[in-house]
């Protein structure tokens, strides 16, 4: 058997770390306290990024709101892609070679399917393949797109007819037969070209349970992915519940010789999970074990942020040695410490800039509408570094505005508005339809979000109505320092600013709050009647 300590200690994860350790079981953590600022590096516009810059990166490696990692390896290529939910464009394909940084491919999916959960990004041949579960309020199924390169273009989505399960994962076996494993321990076989599937759901295998006195929201046996190793056929399952108490999500394994079982659980089950809510990562699960850079083996998955449900499920990279007795040990602990690169690269860019002169198309990468209604999405025109959104409903709630995915604790958002005489426009910090904040204008008010709803506010600061015509234009900045929220207005092309009369606090703008599994993120909208004119997005992280 492996010593986990002592291979923590050939990691060489504890000397890298400003504090004292300690063993927890056999789990190395953190003796500071997990609300401690961390010292993560900076890349674009502050934003926190992984990669020390000495040999060691930080968890996470994707900050901000990336659940449920599907991971594609292709040679010395790796991809990521995410759950999208509501988001259009969505299926948002990220590149690595170390692991750690991640530069943006494309966005797969730009027909609305519904809500979009736990994809699987698979190449089978020489074809590239993203099975993809998605649900509306009358349906729900999973869909597969392909496409020949990994930057498409890729296909309109089939629907396999599949209304009882979430989370396929695709696996070719021995002789070349494919199949979907599904939520719940089924499975159903595949086409030979993977866009239909053949026969019925069968189950195979019965998930290992935790006992019942543990701390957990459900049972929810679901992401199973599956990869094989010295004639084993090894599938890794999240149990518990993605949300809820921080110790309920966790990991689990159970190896096969054969796909169609009998299927043996692990006898260290589970691999992961949040022992105490005092730990640095919240709800750890849904995990894709697979071999990196140099034939050592990781595992990546999702886990909420000590006191930043607001942030959604970030992902998390851990390292894993294999123990005599064929079963994976994962090396990480908590994830509080810095932990040794999976390769060593030169210095590679991770991520994108968030500020935006709208001179140029990032929706998928950068942008998406919340939500929009299938074939119906809101016309978008840049003309001369000015974005034109038509505006339609009558707030955030029914608009589908359009949101990017936020990863620091404290940032600050600015943006320029001029509307039409019917429209409202503004910005947002929002989380669903039922629970945004921010402020916007219309013709001739301000409008404050809180809550999910809104009240007039009084006369725009600085208005002046020469000939009757009321300004519409206000430049609006959003202080989000660590879930409090501080409102600023500029009537003078943002020389000065003034502080608006109302500060909220939204830590409780999530998904143990309103549902949806999402993240609290920046977004602009546009409703009413007309048009809203955007300029100069800015994003600024801050200490």
């Amino acid at each position: 058997m492996i010593d986990r300590r002592a291979s923590l200690l050939l990691l060489g994860a504890a000397p890298l770390f400003p504090g004292r350790l300690f063993a927890q079981g056999s789990v190395a953590t953190s003796s500071l306290d997990p609300h401690a600022d961390m010292e993560w590096a900076r890349g674009f516009e502050g934003q926190r990024k992984a990669d020390l810059g000495n040999g060691t990166f930080l968890n996470p490696v994707f900050a901000g709101d990336h659940p449920d990692p599907a991971l594609l390896r292709d040679g010395d290529d790796y991809y990521l892609t995410f759950s999208s939910f509501d988001a259009y464009p969505g299926i948002t394909i990220w590149h690595s070679r170390d692991l750690v940084n991640w530069q943006p491919v494309t966005a797969a999916l730009n027909q609305p399917i519904g809500s979009v959960w736990a994809p699987d990004l698979v190449k089978h041949g020489e074809r590239f393949y993203c099975y993809i579960p998605a649900r509306t309020p009358e349906k729900r199924s999973i869909y597969v797109i392909t496409a020949e390169r990994i930057e498409g273009p890729w296909s309109a989505p089939i629907d396999l007819n599949l209304p009882a399960h979430i989370d396929p994962a695709h696996v070719a076996d021995a002789d070349g037969t494919r199949w979907l494993f599904l939520s719940g321990g089924d499975r159903i076989r595949l086409s030979a070209d993977g866009l239909s599937t053949v026969g019925e759901v069968e189950h195979v295998y019965d998930p290992w349970r935790y006992p019942e006195e543990w701390v957990v929201e459900t049972f929810a046996p679901e992401g199973p992915k599956i990869v094989h190793r010295n004639g084993w056929w090894y599938m890794t399952t999240a149990v518990g519940g993605t949300a809820g108490p921080p110790t309920g999500h966790m990991v689990i394994m159970a190896r096969s010789r054969s796909l169609a079982g009998p299927w043996e659980n692990c006898p260290r089950n589970p691999l992961i999970r949040t022992q105490s809510a005092r730990e640095k990562w919240w709800s750890r699960g849904h995990a894709t074990l697979f071999e990196g850079p140099g034939g050592k083996w990781w595992m990546i998955y999702h886990g909420y942020e000590n006191g930043y449900w607001t942030l959604g499920r970030q992902t998390l990279l851990e390292p894993v040695e294999w123990a005599d007795d064929g079963w994976p040990v994962p090396l990480g602990g908590d994830l509080s410490v810095p932990l040794p690169k999976p390769a060593k690269l030169a210095a590679q860019p991770h991520g994108m800039p968030l500020s935006d002169d709208f001179t140029t198309d990032r929706m998928g990468t950068l942008w998406a509408f919340y939500d929009p209604a299938p074939n119906a999405a809101q016309p978008i025109d840049r003309r001369n570094g000015i974005l034109h959104l038509k505006a339609k409903g009558s707030t955030p709630s029914n608009c589908s505005p359009l949101c990017c995915i936020a990863g620091d604790q404290a940032y600050r958002i600015t943006i320029d508005v001029d509307i039409d005489a019917g429209a409202e426009g503004g910005l947002l910090l929002f989380y669903n339809r039922r629970l945004y904040a921010g402020l916007g204008i219309n013709k001739s008010e301000l409008i404050m979000h809180r809550y999910g709803l809104q009240r007039p506010r009084g006369a725009i600061p600085g208005q002046r109505d020469p000939g009757g015509a009321a300004q519409s234009k206000l430049s609006i900045r959003l202080t989000n320092d660590r879930n409090i929220l501080t409102i600023h207005t500029s009537d003078d092309g943002r020389k000065s600013w003034r502080k608006f009369d109302v500060q909220m606090e939204v830590s409780g703008y999530h998904h143990n709050v309103a549902y949806d599994f999402l993240s609290l993120r920046p977004a602009i909208y546009a409703a009413g009647e007309g048009t809203v004119r955007f300029r100069n997005f800015t994003y600024e992280a801050l200490p």
